[in-house]
């Protein structure tokens, strides 16, 4: 029993090894067939591992090795011998041999149970990894390179450009392709060789803009005609697709002549040539004008060689402007000036012409280095002078429109391209200075006189004020001297003032003649423009039409009452209203003003007068036909210290007299001396030498008054 026993143990011990060992193959042969990189069959590989004691059966199950099998070091297998017994006898039709006890294998690593076994070496691996690398392009980030489209559908193409994946680009990318279909070539843009996917990233757009600029580039140094789409028109121009770079075609680089429609260029495909480029903000300008502009300047010479002055040619108005007009005289162009469209004034050309109208006309000079012509269409038609009717003479009266009007005057225009010149002094009698604008202005119906008339230097000038009287006919019947009138201020001058007594006649107020008393420096001071004036006519002079007038003079001169008033040496009571280097200006009663030198200034204590005192003055001057009144006021209290001595010397003198008149009665009464008398007479004699004293020193101060006043 024991036997048997032992014997199925051991029979169950080497099922379950087989089993284990079946599985094992199982699963790493599954999984050497899921790994594409390892190259080897995975029977071979299995048969290496499995022990040398595996049974003949499993081992001729697999297909042959390889010619090359790399060496691998794997662990030892545990040797597992069945314990001899009868079932395994039964099952297998054989008994197995004794067996030793299985040794446990100290090297055998446990962790690597159930984990796949790399198996082979450091060098066989790199040099397998160096034959697959081999099969793959090499590719850098940022470069353009070429693919081939190997899948598409609605929302991307796969792009194959040997890498060891593909990539994927938009479908909208290459909408203009619409004929692209499996296997074709395509420019792609590598931005990045592994996204945070793991995915190649393509971009068809941006190989198309880097091939785009490289080649517009080529065009612009080469100077190349390209190709490009007229995709829609912008302000200024239009918008042009060149090799799928958006450039710009300015309205005056479409053609020579000036475009007016620029919407029938769009959709449309033209040549070009690339004439500015911005590398910085990588903007384009085309020119399609650039590539007739060559034949057109070997037409212009050939035209300019045939050129003559008076030449008559036919030409289409090419452009207006507001200057003149350009004509296109069938590859050159011409300008008519503004002057050269028609005898009479026009505001602007288009008055005349018309964009695209066929006119003919005549050259009037040209230059060959500049390629310039003058050309002129009024020359074509007679001159509106030659017409002028020939009963027309000076002194008629005629009819006209103002068409031009400057500050000196205005242009009449009598009949078409005649004009007659209306000066500023022929439109008033006025003499006070206007503008011509102050009587007309442009579109105005005037009558005017003839005034003179040059047939031959085709000028005429016109008068408007001669269409009413003369008011210098009769003007000394109008105002005669000494007559009152009322004017009005029209300006100002350093001298006086102009005033209008009525239309064409003036006069002047002298600045003397506004007051009696008020000096004026300025008849700015005295009124105003535009106030009315009372004025005296003074004086007429017909011959130059000149008017003296007056204002003061409409009162009785007030001198001959000052005269009167203010006598030499009178005292009055006067305010300091201003002063200035040589001295003040002080108003005295009655509105009249005086003048006090500055060595008449000096007050009592010793300074001097300040504006706004009110102060006794002396008159010390007056002259009547100068209208001056010098006043003084030092000699005022001069007057009265003098006076005040005067005052004391009489006193004295009266004292000293009666002192006499004691001594001399006292001499007489005296019979003899005695002590109490010559007391007396000491104090007589005391005050006698006092008076004598007092006497000098008034002398002297009389003296040095007489000498102040011839310094005088």
């Amino acid at each position: 029993m024991r036997n048997a026993s032992g014997t199925g143990a051991g029979n169950k011990t080497i099922i379950f090894l087989l089993m284990t060992e079946n599985e094992k193959k199982v699963n790493e042969s599954g999984e050497e067939i899921l790994n594409p990189e390892v190259d080897q069959a995975p029977e071979a590989i299995e048969a290496e591992t499995l022990p040398a004691e595996e049974s003949p059966e499993v081992i001729a199950e697999s297909p042959e090795e390889p010619a090359e099998v790399p060496e691998e070091t794997s662990p030892e297998p545990i040797e597992v011998s069945p314990i001899e017994d009868e079932p395994v006898k039964e099952i297998f039709g054989e008994i197995a041999p004794e067996q030793a006890a299985p040794k446990p294998n100290v090297d055998f690593d446990w962790n690597a149970i159930g984990k796949k076994q790399d198996k082979y070496s450091e060098d066989e691996r790199k040099r397998l990894e160096n034959i697959y690398d081999k099969t793959l392009s090499s590719i850098t980030e940022h470069e353009v390179i070429e693919g081939t489209v190997v899948g598409k559908n609605a929302r991307e193409i796969v792009v194959n450009i040997g890498y060891k994946s593909d990539g994927i680009i938009p479908a909208s990318e290459v909408r203009y392709l619409q004929e692209l279909k499996h296997g074709d070539k395509i420019d792609v843009y590598v931005e990045s060789q592994e996204d945070l996917g793991g995915q190649l990233v393509l971009s068809h757009k941006k190989a198309r803009i880097l091939k785009s600029w490289e080649r517009v580039n080529g065009a612009f140094e080469n100077d190349e005609i390209i190709t490009g789409y007229v995709k829609c028109r912008t302000k200024g121009g239009l918008i042009v697709d060149v090799f799928g770079i958006e450039a710009f075609l300015p309205g005056s680089q479409i053609d020579v002549k000036p475009i007016r429609d620029y919407d029938i260029f769009v959709d449309k495909t033209m040549e070009f040539k690339v004439v500015k480029i911005n590398q910085e903000y990588k903007n384009v300008v085309v020119s399609h004008k650039a590539l007739i502009e060559a034949e057109l300047e070997q037409q212009k010479a050939e035209i300019m060689a045939k050129l003559e002055k008076g030449q008559v040619l036919e030409g289409t108005v090419k452009n207006i402007t507001s200057y003149g007009v350009f004509i296109d005289l069938g590859g050159v162009d011409g300008l008519i000036h503004i002057t050269d469209l028609s005898w009479g004034r026009i505001n602007h050309p288009e008055e005349i012409v018309q964009l695209d109208q066929k006119i003919k006309v005549v050259i009037l000079d040209f230059d060959d280095e500049k390629k310039r012509i003058a050309l002129g269409l009024k020359q074509l038609m007679p001159h509106p002078w030659d017409s002028l009717d020939e009963k027309l003479k000076v002194g008629d009266k005629v009819k006209g429109k103002v068409v031009v009007i400057a500050d000196y005057g205005a242009f009449i225009e009598i009949a078409a391209g005649v004009e007659g010149l209306i000066h500023v002094s022929e439109m008033s009698w006025s003499q006070h200075l206007r503008t011509a604008h102050d009587f007309l202005k442009v579109g105005d119906e005037v009558e005017a006189i003839v005034l003179t008339l040059d047939r031959d230097e085709r000028k005429m000038s016109l008068g408007m004020k001669q269409l009413v009287p003369d008011p210098w006919e009769n003007i000394v019947q109008k105002y005669p001297i000494n007559s009152k009138h009322t004017a009005t201020v029209r300006n100002f001058t350093n001298f006086g003032i102009f005033v209008e007594l009525e239309e064409g006649v003036d006069g002047l107020i002298h600045i003397s003649d506004l007051s009696w008393s008020k000096k004026i420096k300025h008849p700015a001071e005295f009124t105003k423009i535009g106030e009315q004036i009372e004025v005296v006519v003074l004086d007429v002079d017909t011959e130059n039409r000149r008017l003296s007038l007056g204002h003061k003079q409409l009162e009785e001169n007030p001198w001959d009452i000052f005269e009167s008033v203010f006598t030499l040496g009178s005292v009055h009571q006067g305010t300091v209203v201003s002063s200035n280097d040589k001295g003040y200006i002080v108003s005295l009663p009655y509105g009249v003003e005086g003048f006090v030198p500055s060595r008449h200034a000096m007050k009592a204590d010793n300074t001097t007068i300040r504006v706004d005192d009110a102060l006794d003055f002396k008159v010390v001057e007056f002259s009547k036909e100068n209208k001056k009144i010098i006043l003084s006021h030092t000699r005022v209290h001069q007057d009265e210290a003098r006076s005040d001595r005067d005052k004391e010397e009489s006193k004295a003198k009266k004292e000293s007299r009666s002192a006499k008149r004691v001594v001399k009665k006292i001499q007489d009464n005296i019979e003899k001396t005695t002590l109490g008398d010559l007391g007396a007479l000491a104090s007589l004699k005391e005050d006698m030498e006092k008076q004598e004293k007092q006497e000098k020193q008034e002398k002297k101060d009389k003296a040095k008054g007489k000498a102040a006043s011839k310094e005088e």
